[in-house]
C-alpha cells in the first residue's frame, strides 16, 4: 500500500509540474481578464471614458503572488484568488488609467512568485520565463485575432513591466511592429538605458514610438529597494520629461482604493533612476507614512496624469498616421 501511495504521489507531482509548464490557451476568452466589449464593471470608473477605437492597449499586471509561505513558483491560471486580485485591484486601480486611450486587453497569466527575482539561479528564472511565455502567447493571439492594424500602447507595472519590457525588445525593437508602437508605459522596474537598439526613452509628453518608466520612492529612500533602480532610465510622470521637480499644482490626480480622485496631491522630484515624492495630501495621508517606498502606487498615484498623457500620445499618433 505504501508503495502504491508513493507511485500515486509521484504521478500527481508529475501532472502538477506539467500543468505549470503548459502555456495558456488564449483562444479561450475566459483566460482574459479584460476584452473589448466585455469590460468588467470595476474597470469603468467615473473618470474613464473610451475615446479611440483605432488604438489598442495591451496591459500586464504586477505581482500578486507574495506570500513567503506559499511554495508555488507560479499562480495557476485558474486560481480564484489570483483572478479576484486582478479584477478587483489591478484592473480598477491601474489598467483603467489607459482605458480612455483605446481598446483594452488584459490577459490572465501564470505569473511568478515575488521570490523569483531574488532566486534566479534556483527556480526564479524558470518561473519568470513561464510567466513570460504566457504573456507572449497572449500577445501573439491578440496580434493575430484582434489588432487588425491598429496602433498599440503597451502598459504594465512591476512584474508586468518586466514582461512588457521584454515584449518590447522581442517584438518591436528594430522590427516592423515598431511602426505601430504609440508608447510603452513600464514603471516599477529598472530599465537599462541601453536595453533597446531602436526604441528610446521618451522625454517629451507628445513623443510617440518609445517608452517611459519611473519608480516611486519617499524622500528618505528605502536603500534595499533603491539598488534595483539606481542609474536606470527615468522620467517625471507629471511633466513627462526630465524636469527635476513637478509641483503639486501640476499633478493631475491620484486614484485611491476608495475610488475617489485626489488632485494636486503630490510634488514629484527626479533623482538617479527614480522619482521621490512627499506623502500624498489626501484624507488617509497617515497610511503613506507607514510605507517604506511607494512602489505599489507607481500607477494610481499618477492615474490622471497617465490617462491624459496616453490620450495625447494617441492623438499625436493618429495625426501622424493621417
Amino acid at each position: 500500500m505504501n508503495h502504491l501511495r508513493a507511485i500515486l504521489f509521484c504521478l500527481i507531482s508529475f501532472v502538477s509540474a506539467y500543468a505549470q509548464t503548459k502555456v495558456t490557451d488564449y483562444s479561450n476568452s475566459g483566460n482574459w481578464a479584460v476584452l473589448p466589449g466585455a469590460y468588467p464593471k470595476s474597470l469603468l470608473t467615473e473618470f474613464s471614458d473610451i475615446q479611440s477605437e483605432d488604438v489598442d492597449v495591451f496591459y500586464v499586471y504586477p505581482t500578486f503572488l507574495l506570500d513567503g509561505k506559499d511554495p508555488r513558483w507560479n499562480y495557476p491560471i485558474n486560481d480564484s484568488i489570483h483572478r479576484t486580485k486582478v479584477t478587483e485591484t489591478a484592473v480598477p486601480l491601474q489598467a483603467s488609467a489607459w482605458c480612455s486611450a483605446g481598446n483594452l486587453y488584459v490577459p490572465f497569466y501564470q505569473q511568478a512568485h515575488i521570490r523569483s527575482y531574488y532566486t534566479l539561479d534556483s527556480g526564479g528564472y524558470d518561473a519568470l520565463m513561464l510567466a513570460y511565455k504566457d504573456v507572449c502567447a497572449a500577445f501573439e493571439y491578440y496580434l493575430a485575432n484582434y489588432n487588425h492594424g491598429k496602433g498599440i500602447i503597451l502598459a504594465g507595472h512591476s512584474q508586468g513591466s518586466t514582461h512588457i519590457s521584454m515584449l518590447l525588445k522581442d517584438y518591436f525593437d528594430g522590427k516592423e511592429l515598431q511602426n505601430k508602437l504609440i508608447a510603452a508605459y513600464i514603471p516599477g522596474i529598472g530599465i537599462d538605458t541601453t536595453m533597446y537598439s531602436t526604441i528610446s526613452l521618451m522625454t517629451n509628453k507628445e513623443e510617440i514610438g518609445g517608452y517611459v518608466t519611473w519608480n516611486t520612492f519617499r524622500k528618505k529612500f528605502d536603500m534595499r529597494q533603491y539598488k534595483w533602480y539606481k542609474g536606470k532610465a527615468v522620467i517625471n510622470p507629471v511633466t513627462w520629461d526630465k524636469s527635476p521637480m513637478a509641483t503639486s499644482k501640476q499633478h493631475l490626480g491620484f486614484l485611491f482604493s476608495n475610488g475617489k480622485m485626489y488632485r494636486h496631491s503630490v510634488t514629484t522630484h527626479l533623482a538617479d533612476g527614480v522619482i521621490w515624492i512627499n506623502p500624498p495630501k489626501f484624507p488617509y495621508r497617515y497610511l503613506a507614512f507607514t510605507m517604506k517606498n511607494y512602489h505599489a502606487g507607481d500607477v494610481n498615484l499618477f492615474w490622471e496624469d497617465i490617462r491624459v498623457n496616453s490620450v495625447l500620445r494617441v492623438k499625436k499618433y493618429l495625426e501622424a498616421k493621417h
